[in-house]
């Protein structure tokens, strides 16, 4: 038998069929109101310009409402922090979601923590991390808790398994380890001054590639039936394992594209579905 295809894409289509019935309940109880989900995108990088249409897009698909802010390149941090305000203070606004990265001389980390938890819904304030760390009510970062909905849907267990996630941004392999972690994974957590990378992956029975290079992660490292992650995606397109000569001994993987990504844009988009509904008090 072949290895399971952990196939997000089919799996995101499912989502937004469940969340299309949620939001025509909320506007049926909020005097047709759609929950909206507002994007702040600062600067003209193209990559990003493309994420906040395809976010906008889904929103349409499952008839919620997007609100776009579009900032200038030489936007500062007060300025960015005052856009910020006026959303939180916005009751019609749900979600709202500063699109990674920003120019550099924008202070990141302040405007992510500007953003009020309950608007929280791509999980980027440290409130937010530290809550789902302790396993309290929090909207988890968009890319791993899209991963977690991935690996419940087809059934793999965590209970007692050796992860590895290999790389630790605090949007996707901190929150990543954490959230294996709650659900009794042991966990690994290696970067780029990790000693013996590829004898520490090769002990893994869950292995997620989030690192940001193209094949960082060889074939040869991942053992005989082991789950591969890959949450990277790279011109070629290409994730961040070797997935190619690694399909033919995994028990399952994700494939790069139509994994990882459409579980992020569908984690974010119900993550705001739930916000709207906990505002009416239906959540």
């Amino acid at each position: 038998m072949g290895a399971i295809i952990l196939d997000g894409k089919a799996l995101a289509k499912e989502i937004e069929r469940e969340l299309l019935e949620r939001v025509e309940i909320i506007k049926q109880k909020s005097g047709g109101r759609a929950p909206i989900l507002a994007t702040i995108l600062v600067g003209d990088d193209p990559a990003s310009a493309t994420y906040v249409r395809m976010k906008g897009n889904a929103c349409a698909r499952v008839g919620m409402e997007s609100l776009k802010i579009i900032l200038h390149q030489e936007t500062t941090t007060r300025q960015l922090l005052e856009e910020i305000d006026k959303l939180n203070e916005n009751p019609d606004v749900h979600g709202l979601l500063l699109q990674h990265p920003v120019p550099e001389q924008i202070d990141e980390r302040a405007a992510f923590e500007r953003i009020k938890l309950e608007k929280d819904v791509d999980g980027v304030t440290c409130l937010g991390f530290g809550r789902m760390a302790m396993g309290e009510s929090a909207y988890g970062s968009a890319t791993p808790a899209g991963i977690m909905k991935l690996l419940d849907h087809y059934r793999i267990p965590f209970k007692g398994k050796h992860a590895v996630v290999v790389g630790r941004s605090p949007i996707l392999g901190k929150p990543l380890a954490m959230m294996l972690l709650n659900r009794h994974a042991t966990v690994t957590v290696c970067h780029s001054r990790t000693q013996n990378l590829p004898d520490i992956v090769r002990q893994a029975d869950i292995i997620a590639g989030a690192v940001g290079k193209p094949e960082f992660v060889k074939a040869d490292w991942i053992k005989e039936g082991a789950v591969i992650i890959d949450a990277g995606y790279n011109p070629g397109p290409v994730g961040d394992v070797e997935l190619s000569a690694a399909i033919h001994k995994c028990y399952a993987y994700t494939p790069v594209p139509g994994g990882v990504g459409p579980m992020t844009i569908a984690t974010l988009i119900a993550q705001t579905v739930e916000a709207g509904e906990k505002a009416l008090s239906i959540a």
